[in-house]
């Protein structure tokens, strides 16, 4: 017998990602570290993934436990026979503050590693980041890509390249991981769940409150790709590539290598809402502006100012590694069109789920 620690449950990946990990390592028992305010969903959750995995029942415990102390917060509670740990847990908030993004992302991210570092029986740390250390970097970021002498949005991308920092010091050393960097990811391809609305879900927000069949757009870089990617391709992905001992030591972008423009998903998202698009020539600065300093403007839009950010970045990843890796495994990111209308169904039908993040 094993076990398997997880970080970040009951969040929107951790959730998706818990079943498939128990499924695929039978011998093995999952330790969640849960902070003591998100207990109650976790229990929730864990019924609800037991009721719908049978054969994963009863292998799962909800430890309470934070990753921004020392030791996690286990103390005792640690298992002795963890050799296998994921690390899901941080702050996917474009607008956090820096004092949160860096005690979550970075410290937390310490914190992992060292407790990494005192299992004598560890293979492997899968660590979750993302493809935005990439930050404002001009051209296409390949996966071995890090430190390029970006400058960054937020402080979201920047505290998560530091973190990615650690951890590839840490492998530097020694320490057995793996990197998975995923884009922005959108809800389930098949079903549309999501438990988040953000990124190209403002978007979204944005034509439909425009009541007329026509939506006003501010002008888009017909050039600039968007880097979106469904839940069920990255926990897939990250299931499939953890197993490989060929992915030890390596970082794969868990992203559409085929990825929509900015403009072809509006106009997708349009379609299916039944409106057509009207562009003014609007630079996406003076929107950005006018979202950040006018009172009311990014409730009235739906949008926050962060997001604008996004439209006329001119960053690409290449996912070279992660489509090598993958061939053969049958598992491969579908096209954005194909299971747009979904994301935007799901997101008419459940009004009740929110923007923010889980902290």
């Amino acid at each position: 017998m094993s076990t398997v620690l997880m970080t970040g449950f009951p969040g929107f990946l951790g959730s998706a990602l818990l079943p498939r990990v128990l499924a695929r390592r039978p011998g093995s028992t999952m330790l969640c570290v849960v902070q003591d305010r998100h207990l109650a969903t976790a229990r929730d959750r864990l019924a609800g993934i037991e009721k719908a995995h049978p054969d994963v029942a009863g292998r799962t415990e909800l430890v309470v436990g934070d990753i921004t102390v020392p030791d996690l917060g286990l103390g005792s509670n640690a298992a002795t026979d963890i050799d296998e740990v994921w690390h899901l847990a941080a702050v996917y908030d474009l607008a956090v503050p820096l004092e949160i993004a860096q005690k979550v992302n970075v410290e937390g991210t310490a914190n992992v590693i060292a407790f990494c570092r005192s299992l004598s029986g560890l293979r492997r740390l899968q660590y979750v980041s993302t493809c935005y250390v990439s930050g404002r970097y001009d051209g296409e970021f390949g996966e071995d890509d890090l430190d390029v002498g970006q400058e960054f949005y937020n402080h979201y991308e920047s505290t998560k390249f530091e973190a990615e920092k650690l951890v590839r010091a840490a492998m530097a050393d020694g320490l057995p991981a793996t990197i998975y960097r995923p884009g922005i990811v959108v809800g389930d391809s098949t079903t549309g769940e999501t438990q988040k609305y953000d990124g190209p879900y403002f978007v979204a927000e944005f034509l439909r409150r425009q009541r007329l069949p026509i939506a006003v757009l501010p002008s888009v870089d017909a050039t600039v790709r968007t880097s979106l990617v469904p839940r069920d391709f990255v926990i897939e992905a990250m299931d499939e590539l953890s197993v490989h001992e060929s992915t030890l030591g390596h970082t794969y972008a868990l992203t559409d290598p085929d990825p929509p423009t900015g403009l072809e998903v509006a106009e997708i998202f349009a379609h299916h809402l039944g409106k057509r698009l009207v562009f003014v020539p609007v630079p996406l600065g003076v929107v950005r502006s006018a979202l950040g300093n006018v009172p009311g403007m990014q409730w009235a839009l739906g949008m926050p100012a962060e997001t604008i950010d996004y439209f006329s970045t001119r960053t690409t990843y290449s996912a070279k590694n992660t489509v090598a890796e993958l061939e053969g495994t049958g598992v491969e990111c579908p096209r954005f069109a194909d299971y747009a209308d979904r994301l935007l169904d799901f997101m008419i039908a459940h009004p009740d789920i929110g923007s923010a993040a889980m902290v």
